[in-house]
């Protein structure tokens, strides 16, 4: 009797440069992670990148390869700015280039994601420090944790992480795969309380068919 066939991981990239905020890049790739059927990676210019606080990460994926990518998350960190100035940086950047590829920011990364030109005319959600900077120049932000317009999402303040990992597991898997994964993180007898919000914020976008 032959074997059931099985079915490649969806891939996730979590863009993580140097001087990255740790709290956005760790609770997204922890919950993606434990979901059966997603590999996530962290890709970055270089092999390794240090954080905020000085935390060295292995980076091994290349910027220039993140259209191969089922879905992307651009992470924030303390030096995005800095890398927004670096013109031969910012050119490896490949995405926008698959049409069916979810698309996600968090904090500062909806900053790179305008550099890109992938926000025009979308409000997006960013952090505190982000936001008057965005709107000096034209963006128009949300005071809102997370926001989503068909295959891309953004979020604001770093525990927003969650929501963008549970709205990119719900569209990659399903919702009940999310709701496992967050109630996994969840402060114990908070679990319901966040999954609840959680749904209230993506569940208009996670009704959408998978691309």
């Amino acid at each position: 009797m032959s074997s059931a066939p099985t079915h490649p991981s969806r891939r996730v990239a979590i863009v993580t440069l140097p001087g990255f905020n740790e709290i956005d890049t760790f609770v997204a790739t922890r919950m993606i992670d434990s979901v059966t059927g997603l590999e996530v990676a962290l890709v970055g210019p270089h092999a390794m990148a240090d954080s905020m606080a000085g935390i060295d990460v292995a980076t091994p994926g290349a910027l220039d390869e993140l259209h191969i990518f089922d879905a992307v998350i651009v992470g924030s960190g303390m030096r995005t700015f800095e890398h927004i100035d670096n013109d031969a940086l910012m050119a490896n950047f490949t995405l926008g280039q698959n049409p069916g590829q979810l698309l996600g920011s968090q904090c500062s990364g909806a900053a790179i994601l305008h550099r890109l030109g992938l926000v025009d005319g979308v409000t997006v959600c960013t952090d505190v420090l982000t936001t008057p900077r965005l709107r000096a120049i034209g963006v128009d932000v949300a005071n809102e944790p997370f926001r989503a317009d068909g295959n891309l999402a953004t979020s604001g303040g770093c525990l927003s992480s969650a929501y963008l990992a549970f709205w990119m597991i719900s569209r990659l898997i399903n919702p009940e795969a999310a709701v496992a994964a967050l109630e996994y993180v969840a402060p114990v007898g908070e679990a319901d309380e966040y999954v609840s919000r959680a749904l209230s914020l993506t569940q208009p976008v996670v009704a959408q068919p998978s691309p």
